[in-house]
């Protein structure tokens, strides 16, 4: 990335985010085996739904260091998140990407990380590949399905576009309505699951195209998402 937005705030939030994942998952797994359940929910507030179950003191003294460790990290993380928002304040490419409906500066950042450069993919598909977003394709014969989509490149950037594109339908933004509109009606067909890795997919072309144009967002009237319905800064 280049100056504006340090490439190594990303790096310390997502080892962050890593390490607290193991955490939630060994604590799960403890829990499990003692006929434990962590109700669902964000990774945010584990350590509360954890609180909520009435777990024997020898367990609970087990896991309780964990989540000593895990309350650091939340405290650490909410500093990496304010330092990255800060950052983006001056880096006229994290601005770009925030005028997209849903997108925020952990999001932006990501994205920005991920892909470095916009000019480096041919077009908003072979960047939708890198980030693992487009389905495994079968072929057997002359027949060719689909299937899940690929998951390869960059995990993290996959995941935040994917919770953004959860807000979005769950929120509807006004200015997001064609592409709410658009989601919605692969969501009937073909269910929710789709319609959110369908329109993170398509959030991904709009990021791209605002970083390889110089441009920011502005949606389209009506009722069809246009990824490149952008206007020059």
């Amino acid at each position: 990335m280049r100056s504006g937005t340090c490439p190594g705030a990303w790096g310390v939030r997502d080892a962050l985010v890593r390490t607290r994942t193991r955490y939630i998952s060994l604590i799960r797994a403890l829990l499990r085996q003692q006929g434990y359940r962590v109700p669902s929910g964000g990774a945010e507030s584990f350590g509360d739904r954890v609180a909520t179950l009435s777990l024997p003191g020898r367990l609970r003294s087990v896991i309780a260091p964990l989540l000593a460790v895990m309350r650091h990290l939340n405290r650490q993380l909410a500093y990496s998140d304010a330092t990255i928002e800060h950052l983006g304040r001056h880096d006229p490419r994290v601005l770009r990407l925030r005028s997209v409906p849903g997108i925020g500066p952990v999001t932006a950042a990501a994205f920005l990380a991920a892909i470095d450069d916009a000019q480096r993919f041919h077009d908003a598909h072979q960047l939708e590949a890198y980030l693992g977003l487009v389905p495994r394709e079968y072929s057997s014969g002359e027949s060719q399905r689909r299937g899940p989509i690929t998951k390869a490149g960059h995990s993290r950037a996959r995941g935040l576009l994917i919770q953004a594109a959860v807000s979005m339908l769950r929120r509807r933004p006004p200015e997001a309505e064609a592409l709410c509109t658009w989601a919605l009606r692969i969501a009937a067909r073909r269910g929710k699951h789709v319609a959110v890795v369908a329109l993170a997919r398509r959030l991904a072309g709009i990021l791209y195209a605002l970083l390889r144009d110089g441009t920011t967002y502005a949606p389209r009237p009506g009722s069809r998402p246009d990824p490149v319905s952008t206007s020059h800064t």
